[in-house]
């Protein structure tokens, strides 16, 4: 009887943020704005350093590598947002909602770790100014940023295959804008303690683990800098490292509220509100964080423009 009466879920909807048509063509706007934009600058980041050798430096290669994470999070959650809001399907099958997830938690996890790397960089080259061609060898970068990507693809791959065990029978409709793993637990039919543990355990870890070196290495930045005689490199240490530290702490904190907070403590509304700094606000920022102050960046922008506008 109790499996005539349960009918397995095949496919979810997604609510999304409202069902009022007005607003949701609005947000479509919007929406469609922001994520062109994120495109243009996290791809046309990429771009400007692999076209230019003054760039070719593992500051700007995993700079690169970081637009490439935002590019993919925003592109595994925009596009099927952007569908829903103009032809009002919200409908998103199983397979797909895990594809999605799966493609999130590897943007997601890769991010967090080359944020690490990053500061880790930066803590090199201002520390151990002397070293870091030593150091900081192109083997290490192709190292540190091939590990990342594992370690990514592990994480995502771990907690997708963890979903398999749960069964969704009471109700498909997911009270998000993309496929996360916490509003599929709360419509779960089987008890999901043991997958919320695992992201606990996993998701808390890869976090503290990459929050403690980047909290390390900017303490160690910041005492360099204070030693620093000169004002100049005062500032450009300062611009650099400031920049980073507020990307991070915005990324870092919605993720924590998201993932580490207790479930009884969150709603719907705030998780939405907290996915949508991760998903579409940290990926439309980060490259004009990373670029907007810097004049490598902002000459190699420069000319690449002259190149196309004047070319020989």
């Amino acid at each position: 009887m109790i499996e005539e009466n349960e009918t397995l879920v095949i496919e979810f909807v997604l609510l999304g943020f409202t069902n009022h048509p007005r607003i949701q063509v609005l947000l479509f706007m919007v929406f469609l704005i922001i994520y062109i934009i994120t495109m243009v600058g996290n791809i046309g980041l990429i771009v400007l350093i692999w076209m230019n050798s003054h760039l070719h430096t593992p500051m700007y290669f995993f700079l690169g590598d970081l637009a490439l994470a935002d590019a993919c999070i925003s592109s595994t959650v925009s596009p099927k947002m952007l569908v829903s809001f103009i032809t009002q399907n919200k409908m998103i099958s199983f397979s797909e909602c895990m594809a999605q997830f799966n493609s999130f938690s590897f943007s997601a996890t890769t991010e967090c770790l080359l944020l690490a790397v990053m500061a880790y960089d930066r803590y090199v080259a201002i520390c151990k100014p002397l070293l870091y061609p030593v150091v900081m060898t192109n083997r290490l970068c192709s190292q540190l940023s091939i590990l990342s990507y594992v370690v990514g693809f592990l994480h995502s791959v771990f907690h997708v295959g963890l979903l398999f065990r749960l069964s969704f029978c009471h109700s498909n409709k997911i009270h998000h804008f993309f496929c996360d793993i916490m509003p599929l637990y709360k419509i779960s039919c089987t008890d999901p303690s043991i997958n919320v543990l695992m992201v606990f355990i996993f998701s808390g870890s890869i976090q503290v683990f990459t929050i403690s070196c980047i909290l390390i290495s900017y303490a160690y930045i910041l005492f360099a800098i204070l030693k620093k005689k000169s004002e100049k490199g005062r500032s450009k240490a300062f611009s650099t490292c400031g920049a980073h530290l507020f990307s991070v702490s915005l990324f870092f904190g919605s993720l924590l509220f998201m993932y580490v907070r207790p479930r009884s403590l969150q709603t719907d509304n705030e998780d939405m509100m907290d996915s949508l700094f991760y998903t579409i606000v940290i990926p439309l920022l980060n490259p004009f964080i990373y670029s907007l102050r810097n004049k490598e960046v902002i000459g190699a922008l420069r000319t690449a423009l002259k190149q196309i506008i004047l070319p020989k």
